[in-house]
């Protein structure tokens, strides 16, 4: 072959496409190491793939021990997922890992997908780097190379973007990368991930690394469907292979060689204990500002309801002599925001049922709602011991107007109200209870109390869900675009009315109290006269 040499910058940084090279022996040999089809990524990662180290400046990429068998998961498996604590090269694992795809597997469309611009844009610049440092013995030729995609003489391509519900639709992919996909809002991460699927059903590879966040968004759904590897039968899938075709690899930051318990005393200092869980030791918890703390609601457990009156969720059956608060919070019923309904045992503050829908009208909430009350009456045989109320805001009117259609008489209990709503002639507004931002924050206050002191329990699965985007909102708290707080709402109304009753029950005040029953004696100290 005859050689061409030019000093243009397009042969400097960019090999030109469909030239004539000429090779040396060593070339050809070292050419054929990172083409072999399973060794030939490491070869190329130990000898071709260059870095910016932050301290020590340009340096081919060596992977530590945990970083090979990262870069082995990806090549070895078509669907491999990886929770990897921060800092410890997955980005920089997976960059290295495309380009020698793009390189040496021609005809690959692989796409990028990042939960920010930026973040998408970091991982095709390292890729640019290590391309524009790679010999021309080993690199491809481009034919387009820009700052979102590269283009190679081989048919392959890299592109970057930012994940959006409609990243990805309509494009034949070979290679799908999603870095940090926990952090990607949990509406968009599902629709993309419905949306994206299919697009791999041809046979594509799919390789997702992120460090945790909450543990029921998009990216905690598939790590806990690859860590299940049982099928239905109880037996153990291939290879380690999940439920849903992933695999899933674990790194620990203790693998990283320069880190041990000194460096991880500093970071717990600097980041403390919660962000130090979260992005170093993997646990799934939450990163935003949630009303219950984010330690609690990690180890807060849901249970399956004993059993159900229609769609009522019943997790403990009414017991005599127990006290019984059913708390309505209504909606208009068209299938946007839903109803919900709390009912909690007063005596222990313990959830016993629970029911949302979004469809169903104003009436058939209250409907729900009596018949709730019926049912604890019918089991305890005590009607004095139900106390129900509904939020009056809106359309809580609605709801009062229908439970004036059916008649209080007709329902077993009483009908609680906030006593402070009066006027100035001592008559009430109207009945109910009236949610305004004090109340709501003293409830929140109340409620954060309780949950985080192990004096309420929660059972309901939805519930807890609710309570990890349940999130500050200014000079209040709200569910996260996109999320409900609906049962929150309705177990708001609840503690409001526990709060009344305690004027009522004495034998209520111990467990709302936000403060035990010890006396704490002072010091003793000496007069001297």
């Amino acid at each position: 072959m005859i050689g061409m040499k030019s000093n243009t910058l397009d042969t400097v940084l960019v090999k030109a496409p469909h030239r004539r090279q000429v090779y040396s022996e060593q070339e050809l040999t070292e050419f054929a190491m990172c083409a072999d089809p399973i060794n030939g990524p490491m070869y190329f990662l130990d000898n071709f793939f260059y870095i910016q180290h932050p301290v020590r400046g340009k340096m081919v990429y060596h992977p530590y021990e945990y970083q090979r068998r990262l870069i082995e998961h990806y090549h070895h498996n078509r669907f491999s997922i990886s929770l990897m604590p921060r800092q410890t090269g997955k980005s920089t694992s997976a960059a290295g890992y495309l380009l020698w795809y793009a390189m040496f597997v021609p005809d690959s469309t692989i796409l990028i997908a990042a939960h920010k611009y930026l973040g998408a844009q970091e991982i095709m610049q390292r890729i640019r780097y290590a391309y524009e440092l790679c010999p021309n013995h080993i690199r491809a030729g481009a034919t387009s190379y820009n700052k979102g995609s590269i283009e190679f003489e081989n048919g392959s391509r890299i592109v970057s973007q930012t994940t959006t519900e409609n990243t990805g639709r309509g494009m034949s992919i070979t290679l799908l990368y999603l870095d940090e996909f926990a952090f990607v809002r949990p509406t968009i991460a599902a629709e993309f991930w419905t949306s994206i699927t299919p697009t791999l059903s041809t046979g594509g590879k799919a390789i997702i690394t992120s460090t945790p966040n909450s543990d029921e968004d998009q990216f905690a759904l598939i790590w806990k469907g690859a860590c299940k590897i049982q099928d239905e039968f109880g037996n153990d899938n291939p290879n380690g292979v999940g439920v849903n075709g992933f695999k899933a690899y674990r790194a620990y930051w203790r693998e990283h060689p320069d880190r041990d318990d000194t460096w991880a005393a500093e970071q717990r200092a600097q980041l403390g204990e919660e962000r130090f869980r979260r992005e170093m030791d993997c646990e799934f918890v939450q990163d935003e500002e949630t009303l219950i703390s984010p330690l609690k609601l990690v180890d807060m457990q849901s249970r399956e309801p004993i059993y159900k009156t229609g769609q009522v969720r019943w997790f403990k059956k009414p017991e005599k002599n127990n006290i019984y608060v059913v708390a309505l919070d209504p909606s208009l019923g068209t299938g946007s925001d839903p109803a919900a309904i709390q009912v909690f045992e007063a005596n222990t503050t313990t959830q016993i049922a629970e029911w949302r829908h979004n469809k169903t009208v104003v009436p058939e909430q209250v409907r729900i709602m009596v018949d709730i009350c019926k049912h604890i009456n019918d089991t305890t045989q005590d009607s004095k011991s139900i106390y129900y109320s509904v939020e009056n805001n809106t359309l809580g009117e609605a709801a009062l107007l229908s439970i004036d259609h059916f008649g209080e008489q007709n329902i077993p209990g009483y009908f609680l109200s906030d006593k402070s709503v009066v006027s100035s002639g001592g008559r009430r507004f109207r009945k109910g209870f009236t949610t305004t931002n004090k109340s709501k924050l003293a409830a929140c206050s109340k409620l954060k109390v309780l949950v985080e002191n192990n004096k309420m329990t929660i059972h309901s699965a939805p519930m807890i869900s609710e309570l990890k985007t349940f999130i500050a909102h200014g000079t209040s708290y709200a569910a996260k675009i996109g999320e409900t707080d609906d049962l929150i709402m309705a177990t708001l109304l609840a503690i409001r009315m526990l709060q009344e009753l305690q004027s009522y029950h004495k034998e209520l005040d111990t467990q709302m109290r936000d403060f035990n029953d010890e006396v704490i004696e002072p010091l003793p100290f000496i007069v001297q006269f």
